[in-house]
């Protein structure tokens, strides 16, 4: 392990250790971890991180390695996978990472600078524009029930919350390639991973378990997993058309998105009867 390894270490362990206060050269700062997945490896990467309070409960956070002329592994693995996990000391949550473009970048790095001057002389050292990129925590939607069912529910409902936030950004961008946002790509891309992930887990875990359990259904469980390679499908076109931007982009991001939500909507109608008849 490196030296600059093994610092980071002790400093993410005296963190955990101190709900979120460090000392050394970090005494009386305010850090978080920032954990993100490692883009050619899959394996969780945390690194602690100085940040600002953005609007609301955002947070942000600067790809500066200290002003090097490349930016850091962190923000790399974040472009390819936005959804990260935060801890602040006191609380732990799931935020989806967004870097700034434009006007918006340097009214943001702007901010930051008022309130930490160090980041503008990290600026001066390298030629490379330092992304301020915006940690905007994910909602859990809370269906209320209880169980299996529920969870599916949830995780559904935070599925359309991003899908929502897709179409929002299509049509805010219009046809222009250059109106294409790192915001709606970031959203798109935590919809795609965690859809996957989800159709992952059901079709690995949880249907072979109620399966064993009941033995009939068998047939039952693989019409749905078969509805997920059709999803699975549709879910690639919507990258795809997100890769080619241009005339009737916000179009297709409407249609595929409405088709991605009707086949929610479909798998609740058939899956969520059977969970509750199973649970109940």
């Amino acid at each position: 392990m490196s030296s600059f390894a093994e610092f980071n270490a002790s400093v993410i362990a005296e963190f955990r250790a101190n709900a979120g206060r460090v000392g050394g050269p970090f005494e009386g700062s305010e850090l978080i971890l920032l954990t993100t997945t490692g883009a050619r490896s899959g394996k969780p990467h945390t690194v602690p991180l100085g940040f600002v309070r953005g609007d609301g409960s955002q947070l942000l956070v600067v790809a500066s390695a200290a002003g090097a002329d490349r930016h850091p592994a962190w923000y790399h693995n974040l472009l390819a996978l936005p959804l990260v996990q935060v801890e602040t000391g006191t609380q732990e949550y799931e935020a989806v990472a967004v870097p700034a473009q434009g006007a918006l970048r340097e009214e943001l790095f702007a901010r930051v600078v008022r309130e930490e001057p160090g980041y503008g002389e990290y600026q001066e050292r390298t030629a490379r524009v330092l992304p301020v990129v915006a940690l905007q925590r994910t909602h859990e939607v809370d269906s209320g029930e209880p169980g299996i069912a529920g969870k599916l529910l949830d995780v559904h409902g935070w599925l359309r919350a991003q899908l929502a936030l897709v179409r929002e950004e299509a049509a805010r961008g219009g046809a222009a390639p250059a109106a294409l946002t790192l915001q709606l790509r970031q959203h798109c891309l935590a919809f795609c991973h965690t859809l996957e992930f989800h159709h992952r887990s059901e079709d690995a875990g949880m249907f072979p378990y109620l399966e064993r359990q009941h033995p009939g259904m068998g047939e039952f469980f693989r019409r749905i997993a078969a509805e997920h390679e059709v999803i699975a499908g549709l879910k690639e076109e919507l990258v795809r058309a997100l890769d080619g931007p241009g005339a009737g982009l916000s179009e297709r991001v409407e249609r595929l998105s409405r088709e991605l939500e009707a086949h929610l909507d479909h798998e609740e109608d058939q899956l969520l009867p059977v969970l509750r008849a199973l649970e109940g």
